[in-house]
């Protein structure tokens, strides 16, 4: 599973493979012991992040929310990935 972005300790990762799991576009987070799984509106589907990182990693979302669904896209077709630019 490719990390897709990473900033203030939280990681970003997209399963691609994974649609009939959770049948829509989705990101897989961790932050040290936390793992949550996002919707790509910045809901979360699954697992719990702290309160501080839940709202980075939403804003996060919010912003590259049209990169996200592009990359999803390309990676569901089998050709490629690309990295998306962190919070700084």
């Amino acid at each position: 599973m490719p990390i897709i972005s990473s900033f203030y300790g939280i990681i970003v990762k997209m399963y691609y493979i994974d649609t009939e799991q959770h049948h829509f576009p989705h990101l897989h987070v961790e932050y040290n012991e936390y793992r949550c799984i996002f919707d790509l509106n910045g809901k979360i589907i699954e697992g719990k992040l702290p309160i501080k990182q839940k709202r980075i990693t939403q804003a996060w979302i919010e912003i590259h929310k049209e990169e996200l669904n592009n990359l999803w896209n390309i990676v569901v077709q089998g050709k490629g990935s690309f990295r998306i630019e962190p919070l700084k």
